[in-house]
């Protein structure tokens, strides 16, 4: 399993989750790979991937609102293991609340990670990229079915996660003279443990039974049940692989049929 081979990813938000399950996927197509995280010491899931591929995995503690700490990071990752060849870009927070109730700390809370933080630790990556001259660059922004439409309690996220599908083509557009790709994958419900905070949140303001929007939301797919962080890592790894050296501006929906377009 070597599509990977010779790549340099960077991955924010990686700690757990999808971010964790793409991590795992780069290591065994080859990759060396840098996480960040908000988190100051690895996680448990982390840590583990680090004492199997200690020649491969490296963890960073990043803020991706604070410009500092992208700087850091970039220079961390280069120091360790290289020019970074791939940037998948996953940090992302969730709120909700009606959207006469929502209030301007959740909006800059939202906004600050999920599109401020999310631009630029795409632009100073990209950056990186063009001043190495990296051949085959590709950055993955993570969006999500949210950004393909509207909600009533879910205003700011969806958003948030619309600007990124917009980001991703500007992006793509700039960076095609440099011959480094920009897409996106827009998951649709995947069950991550953040579910439960999106669960218990739909429960409060639809009140609903705990468990309950979670059952529904996996009925009302296609396909019939709710993602595995895992049905994210075909997407990732493609996107990353010089398989996918003439794709760039898309962003992928991974949702089980939930968006058609």
């Amino acid at each position: 399993m070597t599509r990977l081979q010779g790549k340099h990813a960077l991955l924010t938000g990686a700690a757990g989750g999808i971010g964790f399950a793409v991590a795992q996927a780069y290591v065994r197509e080859g990759a060396k790979c840098t996480i960040a995280d908000i988190g100051k010491t690895p996680s448990v899931s982390v840590s583990d991937l680090m004492a199997r591929f200690p020649d491969a995995v490296q963890y960073v503690p990043t803020d991706v609102t604070r410009a500092a700490d992208i700087d850091a990071l970039i220079a961390t990752a280069e120091s360790r293991f290289g020019a970074i060849t791939t940037l998948y870009n996953n940090a992302a927070i969730f709120d909700m609340a009606p959207l006469l109730e929502s209030d301007e700390a959740m909006y800059d809370k939202i906004f600050a990670v999920n599109v401020k933080g999310a631009f630029f630790i795409m632009q100073k990556t990209l950056a990186h990229m063009v001043a190495h001259q990296v051949q085959g660059g590709s950055v993955i922004n993570m969006a999500s079915q949210a950004g393909r439409r509207g909600e009533a309690l879910v205003s700011h996220y969806c958003a948030s996660k619309a600007a990124v599908i917009s980001y991703t083509q500007s992006a793509a557009l700039a960076m095609a003279p440099h011959k480094i790709r920009v897409n996106g994958i827009a998951p649709g419900v995947i069950a991550t443990p953040m579910w439960a905070h999106v669960d218990a949140l739909f429960a409060k303001y639809e009140n609903l039974p705990i468990g309950e929007k979670k059952k529904r939301v996996g009925e009302a797919v296609p396909l019939g049940y709710m993602g595995d962080p895992n049905d994210i890592c075909g997407a990732a790894v493609f996107l990353a692989s010089d398989e996918a050296s003439y794709i760039t501006a898309q962003t992928l929906n991974v949702d089980g049929g939930n968006v058609m377009s």
